[in-house]
């Protein structure tokens, strides 16, 4: 199969930051993309050589569409399951497959892959509704505190709640949920694993999460972890026997949490690429998007080491800003030393929406960490 400058066409389903980030590879190797989303005004309309809008969860539009191309990818987890299992049936390559999405889409089958293949992962009790929550904390089946996870459709600390007592299940959403042990934890880390058909396997360096406390989103990725090796080598074998446990083909980032005993466990996966692969497109010799592209195309995959060390800054709308995006001091942290802005393209700002990212590439972690700080006071996404 000739990919390059040829009559092959490549789709993916959403065209939000992560397809736009993608296309930037696939106009480097003129691999012909076909991208469809929900908004006529997604991130990826301008880089891609066809642009639908159409509704990634409706069966119809996702089979017509993926009939069109030769292979299909998903930059979101919220597309129509079915849809691609039809696809695959009448033999459009589809990566990664229908049946990882069906297990990752839903967090409690996904907790129960984990515990099936005895991946490390914190307890849970699975539950058809919140009020079955409060039966089982009164008859002793579950204690606070806990972590409350709505089954299906969170994203960036929607859809996650920790449960301290009885008045924090007031006002959970009635849907199918998980309550998790709160695991007390020295770090949250992630390993993006790529593997392509033939089963290659290739880890990127452990990478450190710090959060934002009120938002529940990534403030900070540090590559690499500040972790002692024997820890960082712990978090990429269990990320590598997730990956393998998936049969996965593409990217897998595995999210993590070293607990206070240096335990891991797998927190969390997401099948394409991720918040905290972003600073791969500065500091690695092959960012993650490109290597999204050799693993669903068949291709080799490319060197995952990094050539410098990095950290990430999310950029999110200020939090009481609402409307036409401005990004006030840009041209300040541009002026600082290896800083690269990547600006997604989203008209529109509201609170804590993500609008962009920041990388900070230094030779030294450190220098690295207090440029990102600096980075982080002075911009401000705000309104006109």
């Amino acid at each position: 199969m000739n990919y390059f400058s040829s009559d092959f066409k490549l789709g993916i389903l959403g065209g939000g930051q992560l397809g736009k980030m993608m296309l930037y590879d696939t106009r480097k190797y003129d691999i012909y993309t076909c991208v469809i989303d929900p908004s006529p005004e997604a991130p990826s309309r301008l880089a891609c050589n066809e642009f639908t809008v159409g509704d990634l969860l409706d069966y119809d539009t996702v089979v017509n569409f993926g009939k069109q191309v030769d292979v299909l990818t998903f930059e979101i987890e919220n597309v129509n399951v079915d849809a691609l299992e039809t696809l695959e049936d009448e033999g459009v390559k589809v990566f990664p497959s229908s049946k990882t999405l069906r297990t990752i889409q839903n967090k409690a089958t996904q907790k129960l892959f984990y515990r099936d293949h005895n991946i490390p992962t914190a307890d849970f009790s699975r539950f058809a509704h919140p009020s079955e929550i409060q039966d089982a904390v009164d008859n002793g089946g579950l204690s606070y505190p806990f972590v409350w996870k709505s089954a299906r459709f969170g994203y960036d600390g929607t859809g996650v709640k920790v449960v301290r007592r009885y008045t924090d299940l007031i006002d959970l959403p009635n849907v199918e949920c998980i309550a998790e042990d709160l695991i007390p934890f020295k770090n949250e880390l992630a390993v993006i694993v790529a593997r392509n058909e033939k089963g290659d396997l290739k880890t990127y360096p452990v990478v450190e999460m710090e959060f934002h406390p009120e938002a529940n989103q990534v403030e900070y990725v540090i590559c690499p972890a500040r972790i002692p090796d024997a820890i960082a080598k712990k978090a990429e074998l269990v990320a590598l026997k997730t990956a393998a446990a998936f049969k996965h083909v593409g990217l897998l980032a595995v999210e993590m949490f070293q607990t206070e005993d240096d335990e891991i466990l797998v927190n969390e996966v997401a099948p394409r690429p991720h918040n905290s692969g972003h600073y791969s497109i500065e500091a690695s010799y092959t960012s993650q998007f490109e290597q999204q592209l050799r693993c669903i195309l068949g291709l080799p995959l490319g060197n995952t080491e990094s050539k410098v060390a990095g950290v990430m800054v999310n950029l999110v709308g200020a939090e009481d800003y609402t409307g036409n995006v401005l990004y006030k001091n840009i041209e300040k942290i541009m002026a600082m030393e290896g800083v690269t802005p990547h600006i997604y393209g989203k008209k529109q700002t509201r609170p804590f929406r993500k609008m962009g990212h920041v990388t900070i590439v230094n030779k030294d972690i450190a220098v690295a960490r207090e440029i990102a700080e600096k980075v982080k006071r002075t911009i401000e996404v705000i309104s006109e």
